[in-house]
C-alpha cells in the first residue's frame, strides 16, 4: 500500500516543471516531490538552496526519491526557466488599492483548461514559505496564478499548493488540445519588442514599466498561437518605428 508501481510516466508530465524559489523547510521540499510524482510530474528545479538532501527531505518524499535525485539547481529564475516557453508565477497574497492592477490572477482550473498540450515546457514557480515570490520575481513571469482560498487565511502550505495545481493539470491532460504556447525565442522577442514600445511611447517615465507589464501580461493571458503573435509583433514594430520617427523629427 502506497508503494511506487512500475507504470510508465505520462508524456504530459514532461511538459511541466516545478521551480521552488528559496524554499525554507527541508520537509516541504520532500513533500513537494511526493506531490509531483502523485500526478506524474518529475522535473523539479530549485533556486537558492543546498544541493544535498537532509533525512527529513528524503523521508517526506517517500517513494518519490527519483524526483529528488534528478532535481536541478540554479541561481535565479531566468537560468532555471531558460528552456521554458511560459512562466507561471504563483501567489496567495491578496492586494488592494493601487497595487491591485499588478495582480490579475488565473485560478488553477483556468490555467489547465487553457494551456492544453504543447511541445514546449511550462514552468510553475513557487516562492518561499511565508512570504512567497517578491514583486520583482512575479514581474519575470508571464501569467500569475492563485488558488482560491478563504480570505481569512489565504496562504496555503507549499506542498498543498503544488498538489492542487498538479491535480488540475492531471485532470485535464487527456483533453488538452494543441500548440497554444509560444516557443522560448518567440516569447523573448515579444517581450523585447513590447519593452522597446514602452520606451518610445510619449508618456511619463514612471508609467512606462506599468504599460510594458500590462501589455505583455494581457497578450500572454490569451495564450495566442505563433501566427497571431507574428501579426501582433508586426503591429508593435510599426508602432515602434512611428514613435521613434516622431521623436527624431522633434
Amino acid at each position: 500500500m502506497g508503494e511506487r508501481l512500475e507504470v510508465p510516466l505520462p508524456e504530459y508530465g514532461n511538459k511541466l516543471c516545478i521551480i521552488l524559489v528559496r524554499p525554507q523547510f527541508d520537509g516541504n521540499i520532500g513533500a513537494v516531490a511526493r506531490s509531483m510524482l502523485n500526478f506524474g510530474v518529475t522535473d523539479l528545479r530549485i533556486i537558492g538552496n543546498s544541493k544535498s538532501w537532509s533525512n527529513e527531505t528524503r523521508n517526506r518524499a517517500k517513494h518519490a526519491q527519483s524526483v529528488l535525485d534528478n532535481t536541478s539547481f540554479f541561481d535565479d529564475i531566468p537560468s532555471a526557466s531558460k528552456d521554458c516557453s511560459l512562466l507561471v508565477g504563483t501567489s496567495g497574497k491578496r492586494e488592494f488599492g493601487s497595487k491591485i492592477s499588478f495582480r490579475h490572477f488565473l485560478d488553477p482550473k483556468e490555467l489547465s483548461n487553457n494551456l492544453k498540450k504543447s511541445d514546449n515546457k511550462i514552468a510553475l514557480i513557487f516562492g518561499p514559505e511565508g512570504i512567497g515570490l517578491l514583486n520583482e520575481e512575479l514581474q519575470k513571469c508571464d501569467i500569475l496564478l492563485s488558488i482560491p482560498t478563504w480570505e481569512g487565511y489565504p496562504i496555503m502550505n507549499l506542498s498543498h499548493a503544488v498538489s492542487i495545481i498538479c491535480y488540475e493539470w492531471f485532470q485535464n491532460a487527456d483533453n488538452i488540445a494543441t500548440d497554444r504556447i509560444l516557443s522560448p525565442d518567440l516569447r523573448k522577442q515579444l517581450r523585447e519588442e513590447i519593452f522597446q514600445l514602452s520606451q518610445v511611447l510619449p508618456v511619463k517615465s514612471h508609467s512606462k514599466k506599468g504599460i510594458e507589464e500590462t501589455l505583455f501580461r494581457v497578450i500572454l493571458r490569451g495564450l495566442p498561437k505563433d501566427d497571431e503573435i507574428h501579426r501582433i509583433l508586426g503591429v508593435i514594430k510599426s508602432a515602434n518605428k512611428s514613435f521613434t520617427k516622431d521623436q527624431e523629427s522633434n
